[in-house]
């Protein structure tokens, strides 16, 4: 029921956000002359898919997880987009495909090897990865692995349409704190 549900709201959000998809996808090409990024992550059952999102970093910057990224190489059409999500949009093409839900896990790096192990002994990695899921409305980043998981986990033991509906809702109208990017430095 709930892939159904999936691919019935992505296809009316890419409907319904499709001319601010191009305008962005215009604004992109100014900004860094590549609109979109593609990054390999896992997904359910542990296998690698490339995930589709608007760039909103220089195109030389390193392939790290967003709480590790320096601040510097965002773009300001970047900062935008990250602060407005608007950057997560194209990720319904992954949705529409298959490769994601609405609402899961956040798909990690390959290289975030602590966080697959912890996602995989809760069986985390049995369900399709999300644009969306509880760690995110509760500000729970990839930086506090076990925490992750735990938030997960307890997301998919407790996952119905209710809370389907719950958490997509808190993510559309919720905090709008947007993207928390921690500050690196290099001393």
């Amino acid at each position: 029921m709930i892939r159904f549900i999936d691919i019935v709201l992505s296809v009316l959000l890419l409907i319904i956000f499709s001319p601010i998809l191009l305008i962005v996808f215009i604004l992109a090409i100014f900004d860094t002359k590549s609109p979109l990024f593609f990054q390999k992550r896992i997904g359910q059952n542990n296998n690698l898919f490339s995930i589709i999102k608007f760039r909103t970093m220089k195109t030389d910057t390193l392939s790290v997880g967003t709480h590790m990224v320096d601040p510097n190489s965002i773009t300001k059409l970047g900062a935008v987009l990250r602060k407005t999500k608007l950057d997560e949009l194209p990720q319904l093409i992954n949705v529409l495909v298959g490769h994601m839900s609405l609402v899961g896990p956040r798909p990690c790096l390959p290289t975030q090897e602590e966080l697959i192990v912890e996602r995989t002994s809760r069986n985390v990695h049995l369900y399709r990865p999300g644009i969306t899921g509880l760690s995110q409305i509760n500000n729970i980043d990839m930086s506090t692995p076990t925490k992750l998981a735990c938030f997960d986990e307890k997301m998919l033991n407790e996952m119905g349409i209710v809370n389907y509906f719950k958490i997509l809702f808190r993510t559309a109208f919720g905090s709008g704190q947007g993207d928390k990017v921690k500050v690196i430095h290099s001393d």
